[in-house]
């Protein structure tokens, strides 16, 4: 039986609509990559499409993934989540793109919907993970997201900001994963304006990265920034596979082994105690990854304690 929501089924066609637009921004920036669309079906209830660009003129990896699944949640996991039962509807739109160059940032993007019961709840995000920092491509990232948020409590953008950093951060490495911009969960207020706000905050993630990428395609680079690249992108992996919740939910729920792991990129690596030289491009990287006023707001007044 279809218990999903009419809110469920409005955000369904928004993530799916959504997914080919941001393919297509993609393929046009790419040049010559061209997504490729992968149909699946999950057993117990619902599916959803992937789509994977690999080796591109700009991308090594770029994936996209649209999910809407149903069934019903094993209980230890139900228990840590609100409404009532073990029926359950969620759907999203995810992507992580790992372009080819060191100079250009990975990031990920997330907009999601969950229903339990008769609870529903929003989440989601975007963040920039750079290899060669460049404040002018941070402070652009976290203005266009910050302007979304604006446009529907100005509160927000501190508040999911803060969060991100808290989120995305692998303690066994005291560092953050990159240089932050939004993360939320549990977003259940009114939801009309919920889905407003999730639905913009989605609308502006290619307006904060394309540009990022526009900048940084003609900067040089050789053999040491690509192992640079590799050797950092491992920090990815451990995030990913240790403490992210699409993750963690998508195994929980039998979901599709393949677009869950679709974040990881295509080649990595890992050195025994790497060093760098001293002033360093490679060295400064930790200088960045920890929690910055990137827009100098000043302090954060927000207490609150998360989800």
């Amino acid at each position: 039986m279809d218990t999903r929501s009419p809110m469920a089924v409005r955000f369904e066609a928004f993530a799916k609509d959504l997914q080919s637009r941001i393919c297509a921004a993609l393929e046009k920036v790419d040049g010559s990559g061209q997504f490729r669309a992968d149909a699946w079906e999950r057993p117990g209830g619902g599916g959803g499409i992937s789509r994977v660009l690999a080796e591109g003129t700009v991308f090594e990896k770029a994936g996209v993934n649209f999910s809407s699944v149903y069934g019903q949640l094993r209980p230890e996991l139900a228990a840590s989540m609100p409404g009532e039962g073990l029926d359950f509807f969620a759907c999203g739109m995810s992507l992580v793109l790992h372009p080819k160059s060191p100079m250009i940032p990975t990031t990920h993007a997330n907009f999601r919907v969950l229903q339990r019961g008769s609870a529903l709840w929003f989440g989601g995000g975007a963040d920039l993970t750079p290899y060669y920092p460049v404040r002018e491509d941070a402070e652009h990232f976290h203005r266009v997201l910050k302007a979304a948020c604006d446009r529907h409590d100005p509160a927000y953008y501190r508040r999911w900001k803060r969060w991100c950093d808290e989120y995305f951060y692998l303690p066994h490495r005291k560092e953050t994963r990159g240089i932050g911009g939004l993360f939320f969960d549990y977003l259940q207020n009114d939801r009309e304006r919920d889905f407003a706000f999730v639905s913009d905050a989605a609308e502006s993630f290619l307006p904060a990265y394309l540009p990022i990428v526009d900048r940084r395609l003609r900067d040089a680079w050789g053999e040491p920034e690509r192992q640079f690249q590799l050797l950092r992108r491992g920090r990815y992996v451990e995030f990913n596979l240790i403490f992210d919740r699409g993750t963690t939910f998508g195994l929980k729920t039998d979901g599709r082994t393949e677009s869950i792991l679709m974040s990881l990129p295509p080649l990595c690596r890992w050195e025994y105690d790497a060093q760098f030289p001293a002033g360093s491009r490679e060295a400064g990287i930790v200088e960045w990854l920890k929690p910055t006023d990137w827009l100098g707001l000043g302090p954060d007044p927000l207490t609150e304690e998360r989800p």
